[in-house]
């Protein structure tokens, strides 16, 4: 791979979600040769009018030499690589690094590099920190496991999407980074709705305490990306209870494995389970808030237009 011109380079894409067509986007905007195939075709059609090719059939993708994905799940990555109608069961491929943008379990990820390497194709695992506005204010962050010369010959992809790409080492160390990060996310936001709610029903608006909190030492770009949404009401899915619900049990999962207690965690992720059965499916799991004004009692009101 560390012999790629880049510029000359054949790439594919799978996976046109919201994070999947943002990313796509700025990737094709940077000149590369991009072909897309989505099994919903729709979606990857929407994206010609930026300049990508799009597949007619998963079979196209083949003639690529990097691939990247970014899907839901890990059963849903094995399924279009290995599956009997699978992209790697259609004849030869000239793929020679596949890059999982993908947040899946550390099992399921050594076990595609074991297949993949089987195969002699190269495989770097590539989650992504951000959503689709994040990612299309090119603020993303990736982090990378997997072997370094092939990390190093593909970093100004990753740096066409976003604004940090760092290589944490071998193996599936990437995966771990971005549970991680994922547990804490959903932790952090239930404890952000806890604090926003007390302070309103003390008397204060969402929106004095979340400008007072963002220009303390504990304002952050997450806090700061969110108090708009939550001043307005605006739960437009972003990142989905559903989803959510996954990482926290990769995460608790991976914490069992190596006695880590998390209680913190463990109780946000039942907290989400009950957003779940609430009916908070199609919009951002964020709407913790909704759910903890509701247990204080307190009705929540749009304070500005947003």
């Amino acid at each position: 791979m560390a012999d790629l011109t880049l510029s000359k380079a054949r790439i594919g894409w799978m996976g046109i979600g919201r994070m999947g067509s943002s990313m796509a986007r700025l990737l094709v905007s940077s000149g590369v040769d991009l072909t897309v195939y989505n099994r919903s075709v729709e979606k990857a059609e929407a994206l010609r009018p930026h300049g990508v090719k799009v597949a007619g059939t998963i079979d196209e993708l083949n003639a690529c030499e990097i691939l990247f994905l970014m899907l839901s799940t890990g059963d849903v990555l094995k399924e279009v690589l290995f599956s009997p109608d699978g992209l790697l069961n259609h004849g030869k491929s000239q793929i020679k690094l596949v890059v999982d943008c993908s947040s899946i379990a550390v099992e399921t990820s050594a076990e595609v590099r074991e297949k993949l390497s089987a195969l002699g194709i190269a495989f770097l695992a590539a989650p992504v920190s951000g959503n689709p506005h994040v990612v299309d204010a090119k603020q993303a962050s990736f982090v990378v496991s997997g072997p370094k010369k092939d990390f190093e010959a593909i970093e100004a992809l990753f740096m066409t999407m976003g604004k940090a790409a760092t290589y944490v080492g071998e193996g599936e160390l990437a995966r771990v980074a971005k549970i991680c990060h994922n547990v804490w996310l959903g932790a952090l936001t239930q404890s952000l709705a806890e604090v926003t709610v007390l302070a309103e029903k003390a008397g204060l608006t969402r929106k004095s305490f979340l400008n007072f909190l963002n220009n303390s030492a504990l304002g952050s770009t997450y806090t700061k990306a969110k108090a708009p949404h939550w001043e307005a009401l605006d739960f437009s899915a972003t990142f989905t209870p559903v989803l959510m619900r996954k990482d926290m049990d990769l995460g608790l999962t991976l914490a069992r494995k190596l006695d880590v207690p998390m209680a913190l965690s463990s109780m946000t992720r039942e907290l989400i389970q009950n957003q779940i059965n609430q009916g908070f499916v199609e919009v951002d799991f964020s709407t913790l808030l909704v759910l903890q004004a509701r247990a204080a009692g307190l009705k929540l009101e749009p304070e500005i237009a947003h």
